[in-house]
Order: C-alpha cells, then structure tokens, then sequence
C-alpha cells in the first residue's frame, strides 16, 4: 500500500478507537463508604477514573516508602494532621501552587509549605452529661484539671493520635510546663482508666460513670443519631475572647499530592475540587465533620451543635511537637 495511504489508514483506526480515561490513583486512610460517593462524582462530572485503595495511614505511608518512584499513588489522603506532617517530613508529598486551594483552604488548616491541605475540620472539644452537670460549671480544657471535677472525668487513651495532637497544640499555646501540669491534673481527676475510643467515654458519661470527657465531634454525632435519647450534650471551651482565649482545638483530615506521583496535575485537580463548593458538602456530611471551606455551611445536623470559635495555631503542630507530645503524657501518668 501507498505509506501515505497507510498512514492515513492508520490515523483513522487510531482516531476510532474510544481515548484511554485519564485515572488519579488515590492511597486512603478514610473508609470506602465515605470517599466512593465524592470519586463517583467526580468521575461523572469529569470523566477521570480514580482507583483508590485504602488502609490505615502507618501502612500506607509504609508503603509510599517502600515503593519510592515506583507507587502508582498520585494522592494521600489521610486522617489529622499529625499524619500528614509525618507524611510531609518523610519526603512522600511535594509542593503544589494552587490559588483555588489557597481560596478555599484556611491558612491555619493548611501546610505553610503547601505540601498538604485539610479538606474537612473536626473539633475535639467536651461532651458532658446533662443530669449532673450544669454548662456554668464548664468553661476550658484546662479547668478540667480543677479539683471540683476529682472522680469525674473519662478519657480515651493517650495512645490515640487525637489525644496526642489535642496536647501537642496545646504545648504550642501555653508552653510544656504549663501543659504538663494539666495533664497531671486530668489523670488526678479521672474516674476510671482510660478507654480505647471516644464512644466508650461518651457512653460512661450517659451512664453516670462520670461526668465529662473529651471527644471529636463525629463520635459525638454518630452516637446520637443511634441513641438520641442519651444524657449528652456538647460544650464549646475557650470561647471567652475577655481572657482571650484561643477556642476549640480543631483537627482535620486533608490530602496532598505523592512526591512520585505519575499524574500530579490530575491529582492535583481532584484536591481542588474536593475543596469545592459542590464536594465540602458530600466530603463533610458524609462523616457528620466540618466543612474546611468556609463558604460552606455544615450539616443541619452538625449545625444544630451551634457556633463556636476556632483556635487558630497551624495544625502542623499537632505533628511537629507530637514527640514532645507523648513523651510529656507519658511524665504525667496519662496511659
């Protein structure tokens, strides 16, 4: 055959075959029934696959690790900020410039090096019994250390990175001295020992095991929508801006782009759209958490929780100072 009649033989067989789908593979550590809905979506409306696998965070970063340029990860996405401040340290993200993530993205939830974003917001904040205490008598984590609350307060254990990260941004604010002592004070005034979840110490409070606790806001959500009819309420602390106060420790869970990714321009694209609009309130209210984009309103469900105002030291440091964290958890007796 003619080679100019060949090649456009060829042109049109290539030019009839259906184009290979563009596809961001995602590494997880949020369940699948939380994130499959936002990739479906995303998938519709813009034709890009996403394979995603999920695992908790300490294997997937294991495994970015251990596959180096080899990952056919595009995308981590993980719970705390911790998480993502180890992951940023061990040199699995990289930098990306992005104005609709620097829009949609509050600086403080955000790394400053711009390796990852929070992409939805949870409060740890108290929850308490409302046939035994009174919201007067609640006012900061730090009163939770007073004497008056001797024997009636419920931890989960220290071993949780929420707990770790809530003490590493507090030794930020107040300094490890003062943040030591009132650690000791909560292990003075516990009921019993720590519990392995929030749920558990939220389900001792209602049975009277004792008074107060200190949980993320999900648990708390989750909880009542099974039991509404528990004694349970939340209380905003460090809210009085007299003492200026900082607010609610918040913590998030957010993503960012491997620093071996083979489609860093697609993975990139799907961080910005779950930052979105449209995606804050499928990602948000899948999991009863905040939205991170603040032109987003929260669930009506989370909603009905009311207002309150954020701290807002960098959550970076929920990991930066997460060593210093355990370690002064560990002098203070909190298991």
């Amino acid at each position: 055959m003619n080679p100019t009649k060949l090649l456009a033989a060829l042109t049109l067989v290539a030019s009839a075959l259906p184009a290979l789908a563009e596809e961001v593979v995602v590494y997880s550590a949020r369940n699948e029934q939380l994130i499959k809905p936002l990739f479906d979506t995303y998938t519709r409306d813009t034709g890009v696959k996403i394979k995603f696998i999920t695992d908790k965070e300490g294997p997937l970063m294991a495994r970015l690790k251990a596959e180096g340029r080899n990952t056919p990860a595009d995308v981590l996405l993980t719970v705390d900020a911790g998480n993502l401040w180890q992951a940023s340290e061990e040199g699995l993200l990289r930098p990306i410039q992005s104005k609709t993530l620097q829009a949609n993205v509050p600086a403080h939830l955000r790394d400053p090096d711009n390796e990852w974003f929070g992409l939805s917001v949870r409060a740890r904040t108290i929850v308490y019994n409302t046939r035994k205490v009174k919201p007067a008598e609640l006012s900061t984590y730090e009163n939770l250390a007073h004497p008056k609350w001797k024997g009636r307060l419920c931890l989960r254990t220290s071993k949780k990175v929420y707990n770790q990260s809530l003490v590493a941004m507090m030794i930020t604010e107040y300094g490890e001295g003062k943040t030591e002592d009132m650690v000791r004070g909560w292990v003075n005034n516990l009921a019993t020992s720590p519990f392995p979840d929030d749920t558990k110490a939220m389900e001792a409070v209602a049975a009277g095991q004792c008074d107060v606790t200190l949980v993320n806001t999900y648990y708390f959500g989750r909880l009542m929508e099974k039991s509404p009819n528990l004694p349970l309420t939340i209380f905003w602390p460090n809210q009085d801006l007299k003492k200026q106060a900082s607010g609610v420790h918040v913590n998030v869970s957010g993503a960012g782009v491997t620093r071996h990714a083979k489609n860093p321009d697609g993975a990139q694209k799907l961080i910005e759209w779950l930052s979105s609009e449209k995606a804050q309130n499928l990602f948000a209210d899948a999991n009863l958490e905040y939205p991170v984009n603040p032109k987003v309103s929260p669930d009506k469900a989370v909603a009905a929780w009311g207002s309150f105002k954020q701290s807002l030291i960098n959550v970076k440091e929920a990991g930066s100072l997460q060593v210093q964290a355990v370690k002064l958890m560990d002098r203070a007796g909190y298991k």
